[in-house]
């Protein structure tokens, strides 16, 4: 009776404090260890988190109202009243910047969960399905990945017309068909191992078994995929808006803003073409970094 109450005897609440403790330190030292072996990826995510504080936080990191103009301050030089100088219709570049921002991140990151939630259900009903819905779901992914990222969103932009919401679609649809093959891919090989030919032993439908135990098995790589690509989602929203497809005023785009200086002022004026074009290569550069990092985390090859 004595070892019984023993082993039923309660612990005490500074024993759960040290095991809450040793917790914490577990998680804080896998995280150090992370950022020791990938510091490259560390300061990816410090840029990426760097201009999504600037995004949230832009009414009051703004300097200006990013939509007012000011004729007597057309081209004026970066000092003073302006962080960063005016453009030529005298609206502070520094506020348009902080704004812009959030354009590209809400364009970079929608056009991504879009694009990668629908390529997941197709990948897996492709290839969890198997036969003719297979074979037909592969042949219209080689259609769209015969033509590259930007071509194919400048022709559906083109076909939707210049709009946030439109932009958002022209750029999700080209990742589609990459997210499919890596579902599929990953999904061929799942849905022969033993834990789904028990889960039909058992009489689970097949649908609650794709979505139950075949796709949280195949999220990885598309999560290394889809942080790959965000910078690649950015940069086509730049070039969608340079090229005047992409997102309109008077929302304050950083590839527009390019497009409506870089011809004109690159040599009067080279501020209105460099700050813009220094943020969307350290945000592209930012998630390259990220994407890189979470692949070799992710990757089974890489753990030891």
């Amino acid at each position: 009776m004595a070892t019984m109450r023993t082993l039923v005897q309660p612990v005490d609440a500074a024993t759960e404090l040290r095991r809450a403790g040793a917790n914490v330190t577990g998680r804080g030292g896998a995280i150090l260890h992370a950022a020791r072996r990938h510091p490259l990826g560390l300061l990816g995510f410090l840029i990426v988190g760097a201009f999504v504080l600037v995004a949230i936080f832009a009414p009051w990191i703004a300097t200006h109202d990013p939509l007012s103009t000011n004729a007597s301050a057309s081209l004026a030089k970066p000092g003073g009243t302006f962080l960063l100088g005016a453009d030529f219709m005298g609206r502070d570049l520094w506020s348009r910047l902080v704004y812009g921002a959030r354009i590209s991140l809400m364009v970079g990151l929608s056009s991504m969960l879009i694009g990668c939630t629908i390529g997941a259900l197709v990948g897996l009903v492709s290839g969890y399905l198997g036969g003719w819905v297979d074979l037909a779901v592969q042949r219209v992914n080689d259609v769209l990945q015969a033509l590259p990222l930007l071509v194919l969103a400048l022709v559906m932009a083109a076909s939707l017309g210049p709009s946030l919401v439109n932009t958002i679609i022209a750029i999700s649809i080209p990742v589609i068909p990459n997210v499919a093959r890596v579902i599929r891919s990953s999904t061929l090989s799942i849905r022969e191992m033993p834990f789904v030919e028990a889960a039909r032993a058992e009489g689970m439908g097949e649908m609650e078994i794709a979505l139950r135990h075949v796709l949280p098995n195949t999220l990885a790589p598309v999560i290394v995929l889809a942080t790959a690509q965000l910078g690649s989602a950015i940069l086509t929203e730049a070039s969608l808006s340079f090229l005047g497809l992409g997102i309109p005023e008077p929302y304050p785009s950083w590839g527009r803003m390019l497009s409506e200086s870089a011809a004109e002022y690159v040599r009067t004026a080279p501020w209105l073409v460099i700050f813009p074009g220094l943020a969307i290569s350290l945000v592209i550069f930012g998630t390259n970094l990220m994407g890189d990092a979470l692949r070799d985390i992710l990757d089974p090859r890489e753990r030891s």
